[in-house]
């Protein structure tokens, strides 16, 4: 996706070799407007699938979903939580996804009545960097009976593996940006 890609390099900016931060748009302040545009995206790259719910993970990817949530029909939006409430104590679907970028592992959390047998979930996040909250939300909709029948992230950094992990297990991905490698503060992305 050429507009995000320039968005990225005219909004976003670098720490180090491995951290894009794009809070100016995505992830802590957000672009309403350019997030439709990445919810008919998804749409289009996965319009091929028949998608019943949407999940992702609290905060970031919830914004996405919901986008995105649109151009499916508007199924529901399943976030896992990243911390039960006291609300939540039995009947859960739980798996362990470590954050790159926080350096922590936290504990994801759905609701068992949320995802069901026979459901058709397309998984969406801002970020796929190892693939690591990816492989717990799938593990999270095999553990109710369901399918996932896509990944999706805006920007994936390819350079970390995840997407060819996630393709090992079986998984269909799709990412908008996918970022080659980050050099003396500059962002080269895959064609």
């Amino acid at each position: 996706m050429e507009a995000l890609k320039k968005k990225i390099v005219e909004e976003g900016s670098v720490i180090g070799t491995e951290i894009v931060k794009v809070d100016t748009f995505l992830n802590h302040q957000i672009d309403a407007e350019f997030l439709e545009k990445i919810g008919e995206e998804f749409k289009k790259r996965f319009a091929d699938v028949e998608v019943n719910k949407i999940l992702t993970v609290e905060a970031s990817g919830i914004a996405i979903a919901c986008a995105a949530a649109r151009y499916f029909g508007y199924p529901p939006v399943v976030f896992a939580k990243k911390a039960a409430p006291s609300t939540m104590n039995e009947g859960f679907y739980e798996a362990e996804a470590r954050s790159f970028t926080k350096g922590t592992i936290s504990k994801l959390k759905v609701d068992s009545k949320f995802i069901n047998t026979g459901d058709k979930i397309l998984i969406l996040d801002d970020f796929l960097a190892s693939g690591e909250a990816s492989v717990a939300l799938a593990d999270i909709v095999e553990q109710g009976g369901a399918e996932v029948v896509g990944i999706g992230a805006v920007i994936e950094k390819g350079h970390q593996g995840g997407s060819d992990r996630l393709r090992e297990k079986g998984y269909r991905v799709e990412s908008l940006a996918v970022i080659k490698k980050i050099e003396d503060g500059t962002i080269t992305f895959e064609e």
